[in-house]
């Protein structure tokens, strides 16, 4: 079993200058709402438009357009918490059809190794009393599970069966496409304090870049914390 300490991280799948493109694009279908089409489209022009949207609540503009992220190294609990959000495609990785067993190309149901997700703030090495008078780390308690779905599968389960027993910290990637506010929403959300620190942490570093990229849409969220973890979270204006 192997654990992975702030192993989260995306890929923006969406080419930089696509999503450049796309403030054009956003000025382009808002100057049809104030019959303001003669006015000529360029970069500085579409980033104050933008900033006029967003000050006058017009965010339905925003939706003329996409972003796709792939997201790495994450949980699967927080592929549970992304997917709450409706107003995006998603495509995930999926305990049916993905045997844990055979991952890396080898096919002995006796070398293979769970990936799972550990809090970064904590001891994953830190020993607990189990009712049962034992004292067990985090660690251990990922092994177990190992152990529980080697023998699962050595019997004959399948894994779409054998899945049952895994943890909500089993490491997961997971596509997410939206519109820039539905994205807008998104970050709102998860990139609170008060957001779990495992997307909150994700969610920050992929709003860090996305503002350098097309920074009037993101403009608002101003001011990047740290909390007493030294997880990352924004402040809106």
């Amino acid at each position: 079993m192997k654990v992975l300490k702030n192993a989260g991280g995306f890929v923006l799948l969406t080419p930089e200058k696509e999503l450049k493109k796309m403030l054009n694009r956003i000025e382009q279908a808002g100057r049809v709402c104030y019959q303001s089409e003669e006015e000529e489209i360029t970069e500085e022009s579409s980033a104050s438009f933008i900033e006029m949207l967003l000050r006058r609540d017009h965010e339905s503009v925003l939706e003329h357009s996409l972003i796709t992220v792939k997201f790495l190294g994450t949980s699967r609990g927080l592929t549970h918490e992304i997917v709450r959000h409706r107003l995006a495609s998603y495509s995930q990785e999926s305990t049916r059809y993905v045997d844990y067993a055979r991952r890396g190309g080898g096919a002995n149901l006796d070398d293979f190794q769970l990936r799972c997700i550990v809090p970064p703030h904590r001891d994953e090495n830190e020993k607990v009393l189990l009712e049962d008078g034992r004292y067990m780390s985090l660690v251990d308690m990922f092994t177990e599970i190992e152990k529980y779905y080697r023998a699962l599968r050595k019997t004959g389960w399948q894994p779409q069966d054998a899945r049952q027993v895994l943890p909500i910290g089993i490491k997961a990637e997971i596509v997410v496409s939206a519109n820039f506010r539905e994205w807008r929403h998104i970050f709102a959300m998860r990139t609170t304090k008060a957001a779990h620190w495992e997307i909150r942490g994700v969610m920050c570093e992929l709003l860090l870049k996305l503002k350098e990229i097309i920074p009037p849409v993101f403009a608002d969220f101003t001011h990047l914390e740290k909390d007493n973890d030294d997880i990352p979270y924004f402040v809106r204006n």
